[in-house]
């Protein structure tokens, strides 16, 4: 039986109706009404020529349209890792004693609306807050939670106090994805000789050479990926992935706020070695100034000959279109982010076919992240062989790592693979801030692995943290101290596999919330830090924990992709970490 979803897909192909456009049409409703209407839905499905089911579905997939009235002023707060390990959630309380109105509500007469969502790429000095568009960090949310004196609930604080610039640093010899920033490499270098060259074998052969995987989590090998695309009949397609949702994690907004051209770039390098016309960048909602600059980017590309028809007078044409997202961890995901783009819902559907071979609109699509494709421009200039001795000789090149607010110095960091994670740690973070005792570190976002401190001597490669059972994922390092409480951290990570859960499988959908009604139970408190009810008695911790681990075999062997199998990774990690602590909790 086909999916509904790819009905959809093969519908937009035959009428050459792609719903790409769909998202923002929804966004523009929601703008003008605050809030989105079954009348509104049928309007738009026959606007965009697609099913009313199509559209509805879309809607009521994503959290930025999901949730239902929005204000005339929207707040969006984070309740991602970096800001829980921050605060613990007090920020969220106090943002809704300021505001007068609880996360995920409207005030009555429409003034304000509050939604939180699961990162906003300021880890670096969070918590954090974006109030429209306007980024607010730091203890009092960029001076929001700094009430006048006198003032009362539903004041009308705002964000005053800009956060500071992303710090960032390359410690690589010489540096590659960090190059534009750091003044080494121009933009657009590479592409004007290539593309009228004509040579698009060329290319392949040096990201071939290069030993370049994938940056965004799967590790890929690039050269890999042209082939099984180049290998099927066109049209094909090539598509940025900037839906950077792993909380902790902020070099993608780095680069696509700072050095968007060589994001471009990389896209089009990829475009000309695999024959494909056509490109794609999808940036998360949560990053409205990433979103702006992109497409201010395109235009100044276009602008410079660097795309459009024929470029630089050769025979190759080439263009790029931004698709904003609308709040959805899974549609990161490679099937999810072919639904995404289309304007479906961003859920993933069962590989194979993979997106090489039936991706965005049914056709091959190269999909990577924007870290990946930074780093190609560099690849094809300076050759293959260049790039691969740098890093390991298991895994040849460099790796954006983050570290979060809890460290001394926070920031993007490019280092090459090999390095110790107690390098990353003590020698560039400079270890926690005063007060604050490192009691573990989360590696690789929500569903990445903990490591304690006496494991730090691992080194910053796939393979051996594998071994430890912990995925390098994105490679942000969250630091928690000694304060947070077990089941705390375990409830936090059940609680995001439950909200971002795409709901496409039972397995994920129903274990997910199962996990995290068992995980309010232990150490007796729920969510909001409200006492959960019952008298608690010796080894009920225990009890609970042994019947989370069902739950989690399911996950591992049952979800349709990676989420579920990585929110069981995540929750055996914290599990086996703070193993004393929880089994000592009381509920």
């Amino acid at each position: 039986m086909t999916e509904p979803r790819e009905v959809f897909v093969g519908l937009q192909a035959r009428v050459a109706r792609p719903g790409t456009s769909l998202l923002e049409r929804l966004r523009e409703v929601q703008r003008e009404r605050g809030e989105i209407g079954s009348a509104d839905l049928t309007r738009l499905a026959e606007e965009l020529g697609l099913p009313v089911a199509a559209v509805t579905a879309t809607a009521s997939f994503y959290a930025d349209f999901a949730e239902g009235r929005r204000g005339r002023r929207h707040v969006r707060v984070c309740e991602g890792t970096s800001c829980f390990a921050s605060t613990g959630g007090r920020h969220i309380r106090d943002l809704e004693q300021v505001l007068g109105v609880a996360r995920g509500t409207c005030a009555a007469d429409g003034s304000v609306s509050v939604q939180a969502v699961r990162c906003l790429g300021y880890c670096y000095d969070s918590p954090a807050v974006l109030d429209g568009d306007q980024a607010g960090t730091g203890p009092t949310l960029g001076g929001l939670l700094d009430k006048p004196p006198g003032s009362g609930t539903g004041s009308a604080a705002s964000v005053r106090v800009p956060p500071p610039p992303i710090p960032y640093r390359s410690l690589a010899d010489p540096p590659v994805v960090l190059a534009g920033l750091l003044g080494t490499e121009g933009e657009w270098q590479v592409w004007p000789a290539v593309v009228t060259g004509g040579a698009p074998e060329r290319v392949h052969r040096e990201v071939e050479a290069s030993g370049l995987r994938g940056r965004g989590g799967a590790g890929f090998p690039t050269a890999n990926k042209w082939a099984m695309a180049a290998a099927e009949p066109g049209p094909r397609y090539v598509v940025a992935n900037g839906d950077e949702g792993d909380p902790g994690s902020y070099c993608d907004r780095l680069l696509m706020e700072q050095d968007p051209h060589r994001i471009l770039e990389g896209l089009a390098l990829a475009a000309f070695a695999t024959g494909a016309h056509r490109g794609l960048v999808l940036v998360r909602s949560e990053y409205p100034a990433a979103v702006a600059r992109m497409c201010t980017a395109v235009t100044e590309a276009r602008a410079a000959g660097h795309l459009g028809r024929r470029i630089h007078g050769s025979g190759f044409d080439f263009d790029v279109a931004v698709v904003e997202g609308a709040g959805s961890y899974v549609a990161g995901e490679e099937t999810a982010l072919m639904h995404t783009v289309s304007g479906l819902r961003g859920d993933a559907r069962p590989r194979p076919p993979y997106p090489t071979s039936s991706g965005f609109l049914g056709r091959p699509t190269v999909l990577h992240n924007v870290e990946t494709l930074a780093a190609i421009p560099w690849v094809v200039r300076h050759g293959g062989a260049a790039y691969a001795r740098l890093g390991h000789p298991d895994e040849p090149g460099t790796k954006l790592v983050c570290l979060s607010q809890l460290f001394r110095r926070p920031g993007v960091y490019e280092v090459e693979y090999g390095v110790p994670l107690r390098y990353l740690v003590e020698d560039l973070g400079g270890g926690l801030r005063d007060g604050h005792t490192l009691r573990s570190v989360q590696v690789g976002g929500p569903l990445g692995g903990f490591l304690t401190p006496d494991q730090l001597d691992l080194p910053l490669l796939t393979g051996p943290l594998a071994e430890a059972g912990v995925p390098l994922g994105h490679a942000s390092l969250i630091a928690f101290d000694t304060a947070m409480p077990a089941a705390a951290i375990l409830r936090h990570e059940w609680a995001f596999g439950a909200a971002e859960s795409c709901g496409a499988c039972t397995p994920c959908r129903v274990g997910t919330r199962r996990g995290l009604e068992l995980a309010e139970r232990i150490g007796g408190t729920q969510l909001n830090g409200a006492s959960a009810s019952g008298p608690g008695r010796p080894g009920r911790a225990a009890e609970l924990l042994t019947r989370q681990e069902p739950l989690l075999e399911v996950l591992d062997t049952a979800s349709l992709c990676a989420f579920g199998r990585g929110v069981a990774c995540a929750v055996r990690n914290v599990t086996r970490v703070y193993s004393d602590e929880l089994a000592r909790s009381s509920p």
